[in-house]
């Protein structure tokens, strides 16, 4: 169970590698007082429900910083496949490598076994607000199900 609205969200510090650049450091309190946080747990990286879902924010990123959100991608793939898999399909935000599993498990999101490829986060998506509580928690039914990202919007345009 994800964990739920009205929570303290848990922090992390995640290793990010942007496309060419060097790996940096990816954490939630750096936007603590300034922004609003989208947090998408995704399953793996060079798959088709995923690829679709990361392209489709990429293409409607500019909707989330009007609404003064960061949007953050978080998988247990290294942060070098998701940079690979980031240039190859033009992924332009945000992806935190969560190797260690530990994230998803502070979230409420982490999948035993994914038809038998072993542990990984469920698709899942949270609005953490600028004070650090969630918002908006939801996990799909099925990895190949997308969140709600209307609700997503609808949830950061009341927090302006």
């Amino acid at each position: 169970m994800p964990i739920e609205v009205g929570s303290k969200a848990p922090d992390f510090t995640l290793k990010s590698k942007p496309v060419g650049g060097d790996p940096k450091d990816v954490s939630l309190s750096a936007n603590a007082g300034s922004k609003n946080t989208v947090i998408l747990f995704f399953p793996l990286a060079y798959t088709g429900v995923c690829t679709t879902e990361m392209c489709d924010i990429t293409a409607g990123l500019s909707a989330y910083s009007d609404l003064n959100a960061d949007v953050i991608a978080i998988s247990v793939d290294s942060p070098f496949s998701q940079e690979a898999w980031a240039k190859e399909n033009n992924i332009g935000i945000t992806l935190a490598s969560d190797l260690n599993k530990t994230t998803a498990a502070d979230y409420g999101v982490l999948l035993d076994d994914l038809g038998g490829f072993g542990s990984t986060s469920a698709r899942a998506a949270f609005v953490v607000d600028k004070e650090g509580s969630v918002q908006y928690a939801e996990q799909t039914e099925t990895p190949k199900d997308l969140p709600n990202f209307e609700a997503i919007k609808e949830t950061l345009a009341k927090l302006q």
